[in-house]
């Protein structure tokens, strides 16, 4: 199943989800809604003379009120929840006790960690996250968020110091599939669903203990329906979380099965997760975590984090034997595998095995960064692994951060000179040009920043066009380090260097965009358009995609009608006028509406589009991954020998 079907399936989950979630609270209320029209009913002193007819009419707008109400209750109380998580990662991240990893850090171990997250980040071509580390003894990690963008890695302590960095990086492939495969968000809306169901148990207890402070009387026929529509609802609200609870351990399970599968492609290495797991299996700490959270976001986490009685029913992971034999039918379970010999010898063969495969893969050694790439055989390879990246894109991504300057990519992971970094790559080749941005610079940024730019300028402006995009990505998570201020100021900057020659590059212009969508809160939009409904944006992105590339008139039009061709529309398409970048922006966003089946044929046109003269210049690239992230389709590097 590619990166687009897991994006549909996981909206039709979610809709199933909804729906199971709506027919327990249904059920539910009709069970209250009986009992409050018995209790009614056997309160009137006549109340053997009723018949059927006048009791059921009786009984309707009662139970159209209560039915009313609980809905109500449920869906306020799921909102309120669902705003309170509106912060994404973050939020979750910080509610279970995390602590937000310096991306600076000079500990080791966090580097360490730090360095595999930004590896498979790049590799699955989405921006870094930040990184959380929990106070945990125990071994477990978890990814949350809405989207890719306001996306988290949360990490125990535990994890960190008892697994390899093979095993680590299994774990966090495994993390990462849940954010490409679409789980993130689906896993926020069952917290917020079930926390809307409980509020009912809640009120249920405070209208319970509201009668204490009631007067009593003879003629009160209240206070009986109140009883009853307290306990109702205490039953109902602890009832629906119990089904809730048992509807969300089953969808969990699934999806960490898909995930484990994920972790050993994304990695060529089963003993990477493999590993983790054996090791988890044998470890005395186990998963399970001492925050008070812990069980409300249970199945978020890569391991199972809170235990109950009926852990079989509520366990939101399967089994850990039945997850191991699953990556690896052959393994027997042993009381050594958690002794610390087994764990270095485990450590010692995952990272024979990992390079062994990527040996075995042609990526031993790859080729210059200079070496032309092989345009459609690359683009159509980044196109197919959408979502699902494999070890030749993440021996790719080691190779690329090993040509890159070290005080570079040291200076990506601090918030001042992250900034000095995306100011240096927007200065100008020219030099009259690049000594007025200057000048205007000095007046606007922060000096300490301004300094920094001056150590790097000459590294930047000569820097190799392919690692443009990486160290921007590495510089992310600093960069949303930023206070509202400072990001003002930088933003300030940034258009600063962008106008300060009259003209708008599209290299300027993809920079800005995903910097931007990265660091500024969106709001989230149902996706509903199909692509014959942006015929127009259609056209003109494949018209400015192909002149970034084509230097004849000719040329260029052939790329463009080759990309039309293969989208069928019927009607005749005309040339358009190349589009301004507001008008880029607004075609973006409206093309962000596209079904998640709809942007297959989108993107193959880029491809085809791109690619047509059997290269793909840099512009050309950049403008590629900007508009893959722009629709949420997270594009894997380019490799130089696919």
């Amino acid at each position: 199943m590619n990166f687009f079907e897991q994006q549909e399936r996981a909206r039709k989950n979610t809709v199933k989800l909804v729906f199971l979630f709506g027919l327990a609270i249904f059920s539910l209320i009709m069970t209250l809604t009986i009992a409050l029209a018995a209790l009614i009913y056997f309160q009137e002193p006549n109340a053997a003379s009723y018949d059927l007819q006048q009791q059921v009419e009786t009984s309707l707008p009662l139970i159209a009120g209560v039915t009313l109400v609980v809905f109500l209750i449920v869906f306020l109380g799921a909102m309120f929840r669902r705003v309170q998580l509106s912060g994404g990662g973050k939020t979750v991240a910080e509610s279970l006790g995390g602590r937000l990893l310096n991306t600076a850090t000079q500990d080791p171990q966090e580097q360490r960690l730090l360095n595999t997250v930004e590896e498979m980040a790049l590799a699955a071509g989405i921006a870094v996250p930040p990184v959380y580390m929990l106070d945990e003894s125990s071994i477990n990690a978890f990814a949350a968020g809405f989207r890719p963008q306001d996306a988290v890695i949360g990490v125990t302590r535990g994890a960190v110091e008892q697994l390899s960095r093979d095993e680590l990086q299994g774990v966090i492939a495994h993390e990462f599939s849940h954010i490409l495969h679409g789980d993130m968000r689906l896993n926020i809306r069952l917290v917020a669903w079930l926390y809307g169901i409980l509020l009912l148990g809640f009120i249920g207890r405070m209208l319970l203990n509201s009668l204490r402070f009631r007067r009593r009387s003879k003629d009160d026929k209240s206070l009986p329906v109140i009883l009853a529509l307290g306990i109702g609802l205490l039953i109902i609200g602890y009832a629906g979380s119990f089904f809730g609870s048992i509807i969300k351990a089953a969808v969990s399970r699934q999806r960490e099965f898909l995930a484990d599968a994920s972790a050993v492609q994304y990695t060529r290495n089963p003993h990477g997760i493999g590993g983790a797991l054996r090791k988890l299996a044998g470890y005395s700490e186990g998963s399970s975590l001492r925050s008070a959270a812990a069980e409300e976001y249970s199945h978020m986490f890569f391991g199972q984090a809170s235990l109950s009685g009926l852990s079989g029913l509520f366990a939101t992971h399967p089994p850990l034997k039945e997850r191991i034999a699953r990556i690896d039918p052959n393994w027997k379970p042993s009381p050594s595998d958690a002794s610390t010999s087994t764990i270095q010898d485990s450590a010692k063969n995952s990272a024979n095995v990992s390079n062994a495969a990527l040996t075995q893969s042609g990526f031993a050694g790859l080729a210059p960064l200079s070496t032309p790439m092989p345009a459609k055989q690359a683009s159509q390879d980044s196109m197919e692994h959408m979502g699902d990246p494999d070890g030749r894109h993440l021996n790719y991504v080691r190779e690329l951060l090993h040509q890159l300057d070290d005080e570079l990519q040291q200076a990506a992971h601090e918030p001042f000179s992250a900034r000095a970094l995306v100011y240096g790559l927007l200065l100008n080749q020219q030099s009259d040009i690049r000594e007025h941005q200057l000048e205007k610079l000095a007046e606007t940024a922060h000096p300490d920043t301004f300094a920094a730019l001056q150590g790097y300028q000459t590294r930047l402006i000569s820097l190799d066009p392919r690692l443009r995009l990486p160290l921007i990505e590495l510089a992310l998570p600093a960069l949303k380090q930023l206070s509202p201020s400072q990001y003002q100021t930088f933003k300030t900057c940034m258009d600063l260097l962008i106008r300060a020659d009259n003209r708008i590059s599209l290299f300027e212009w993809s920079l800005r965009k995903i910097l931007t969508r990265h660091l500024e809160p969106s709001p989230s939009k149902r996706s509903h358009l199909r692509l014959h409904d942006c015929k127009e944006e259609t056209q003109r992105l494949l018209w400015l995609l192909a002149e970034a590339g084509q230097m004849q008139p000719d040329q260029v039009n052939a790329a463009y009608h080759a990309a039309l061709k293969s989208l069928n529309f019927q009607e005749k398409m005309t040339t358009p006028e190349r589009p301004g970048l507001t008008q880029l922006e607004k075609d973006l966003d409206k093309l962000a509406l596209l079904k998640p089946l709809e942007k297959p044929a989108l993107l193959n046109a880029l491809v085809i589009c791109a690619s047509h003269d059997g290269k793909i210049t840099a512009n050309q690239a950049e403008l590629l991954r900007a508009v893959a992230d722009c629709i949420d389709c997270p594009l894997p590097p380019l490799l130089p020998n696919p």
